[in-house]
């Protein structure tokens, strides 16, 4: 059964499972669907067609659900997913998916957390175990594959993707694919290396770290263009997971990948 504490606001017509903590002043509008053992803290709001998964915690001042700032929006029915064990701290904004995308639907994996004043914009899909951090803005039907990471006060364009176990450094402008395990960062946002620390602990071997760093090291410092590098590696190298991600993310790219950092430069990521 559902704990809601008296001074907060819930449609007989939201659905809450069992454990469900709803705290004062907090907001859940109709043709909501909250999973077990999930808490909306005081002053949070949930708006229409909202499903979420279980043992997920909303923070104050955050909104899901709110209609999409899109100007195709036309009052259409559509929908924000999230699923279990996610945390959407305080002031962060999820937006409803829009008819127009032909998705309809804006998506948020298991065990991510979006930090304090991010933005999800419409129709972006956000993967497992992912991290926004605070003050990042991802437009509207950016995909974020799962472990990303993107750091503090970065914005993302539309139609963007960034691969998995991607580490993107604070205050980054990203306007290109990122691609997976890449570490990026500077301005303009550029390659810098493989996200070394982040795949130890996700616990990726040896081999396989600098099976991924080599693949890299051939697409962007042998002096070729992507199409060959790409080409060179698919040839030079043996089949594995790590490289079939890699060419099969580069080669489905519609916005083309970023650049690789400039010899000599710094490769400092904050």
């Amino acid at each position: 059964m559902a704990k809601i504490h008296p001074l907060a606001t819930v449609s007989p017509n939201a659905k809450l499972g069992e454990n469900v903590e709803v705290g004062p002043f907090a907001f859940i509008d109709d043709n909501v669907e909250i999973g077990d053992g999930c808490k909306i803290l005081p002053h949070a709001t949930i708006f229409s067609y909202v499903k979420m998964g279980k043992d997920c915690t909303v923070f104050p001042g955050a909104v899901v659900g709110a209609i999409p700032q899109d100007l195709k929006f036309e009052g259409e029915v559509t929908w924000v997913e999230i699923g279990d064990r996610v945390n959407i701290r305080e002031c962060a904004t999820i937006n409803r998916g829009t008819k127009a995308s032909g998705k309809g639907v804006t998506r948020i994996g298991n065990d991510t957390l979006l930090m304090s004043y991010t933005h999800v914009a419409h129709d972006c899909r956000v993967g497992n175990h992912c991290i926004l951090v605070s003050y990042v803005g991802i437009a509207g039907e950016t995909d974020v594959d799962d472990w990303a990471i993107i750091g503090g006060g970065s914005v993302v364009h539309q139609f963007s993707r960034i691969g998995a176990h991607a580490m993107i450094g604070g205050g980054s402008k990203i306007n290109k694919d990122i691609p997976p395990y890449a570490l990026v960062g500077r301005d303009p946002v550029c390659y810098v290396g493989i996200n070394l620390v982040g795949l130890r602990r996700r616990g990726f071997s040896t081999d396989q770290i600098h099976n991924i760093k080599d693949i890299y090291d051939t697409i962007y410092f042998q002096g070729m263009n992507i199409s060959d590098g790409l080409a060179k590696v698919e040839q030079g190298f043996p089949p594995s997971e790590e490289r079939d991600v890699i060419v099969n993310f580069i080669r489905n790219s519609k916005r083309g990948i970023i650049r690789a950092i400039k010899p000599g430069e710094k490769a400092d990521v904050d």
